[in-house]
């Protein structure tokens, strides 16, 4: 069976329809995988010759195979061969994302608020510091004085204070790493994931290790019950495990070292149909930041002017 991978359900269902047709006359079967179908639609997915699915449901319905209590009840068969669409996408810049299945753990509310509460006193650079390439967060030692005076304790890094430090350390993370309306948002009461790479809201995903809980604190919503990781895989290790692994995208020439070293694949360059007409400038190089955006400004403006639809 070939699985052809796109990177949301709309493209799946509507590549699967546009080609279904041809593909039963040459005596072949099609099948669509998306979420939120039944387990006996899912298995006529993976029965059929084709199947179109999205690169997430590939890797859950893998994790779920492998939770499953009988054979009968797995969906997947041999991962024998998959065609991915914008294959750079998925499987270099996402290619560490993990898929995580988790269940419900024990409820620890109470530290999450009191961590909040702590961290929200602090101050930057004399209480804590903040490495924003890696955007990694640390107390200073006038912040770890300052937690042991709060939480009374005479060694904050004493092995028995370990949930605490942990608690601590996701509330800072929450309250000067992670930014409202960037990297989440607050709707109906809850936090939801904003996606890094595509800016839309990732429905029912959460943050692991007690992140989202901290996010929750920091934004005064319910906090919910934490949960523990059951099953977890990246892109990267999920799509190395089938026989063939091919793709399409319009910008893998760049990658071409990435895709060999990673999954031995070689990349290909079709040339174009007819010659291109896109002209090349020369590189335009800005002395900071803010002359950049400003170019950027003038240029939108211009363009505008003279009504042309323009991306920014």
């Amino acid at each position: 069976a070939v699985h052809v991978v796109t990177v949301n359900d709309y493209l799946a269902r509507r590549d699967a329809e546009t080609n279904r047709p041809l593909f039963e006359f040459l005596g072949l079967t099609v099948g669509v995988n998306v979420p939120g179908m039944s387990p006996e639609e899912k298995r006529a997915a993976y029965a059929a010759d084709i199947t179109y699915a999205t690169n997430s449901e590939l890797g859950f319905d893998y994790l779920r195979d492998n939770l499953a209590h009988a054979p009968q009840e797995r969906f997947q068969k041999d991962l024998y061969y998959a065609l991915v669409d914008e294959v750079d996408s998925i499987l270099i810049d996402e290619a560490r994302t993990p898929l995580i299945i988790s269940g419900q753990a024990e409820k620890s509310t109470v530290l999450y608020q009191r961590a909040d509460m702590f961290v929200k006193g602090l101050k930057e650079e004399e209480d804590y510091t903040i490495d924003l390439t890696s955007k990694t967060i640390s107390l200073t030692d006038e912040g770890i004085n300052k937690a042991e005076q709060t939480f009374r304790l005479p060694n904050l890094y004493d092995v028995d204070n370990a949930a605490l430090v942990h608690h601590i350390d996701q509330a800072l993370r929450a309250n000067y790493i992670m930014l409202r309306d960037i990297d989440y948002v607050v709707d109906e009461g809850k936090v939801k994931i904003v996606d890094g790479f595509t800016g839309r809201i990732m429905e029912g995903r959460r943050y692991s290790d007690g992140l989202h809980q901290a996010i929750e604190a920091k934004e005064g919503v319910e906090v919910e019950n934490e949960s523990k990781t059951m099953a977890t895989i990246t892109y990267q290790n999920y799509f190395r495990m089938y026989n063939k692994l091919s793709g399409m995208t319009g910008t893998a020439k760049t990658e071409e070292e990435e895709f060999r070293e990673i999954y031995n694949m070689n990349v290909v360059a079709i040339p174009t149909n007819r010659p291109i007409q896109r002209v090349d400038g020369q590189d335009l190089i800005y002395p900071s930041l803010r002359s950049k955006f400003r170019a950027v400004v003038k240029d939108i403006k211009q363009r505008h002017e003279v009504g042309q639809p323009i991306l920014v």
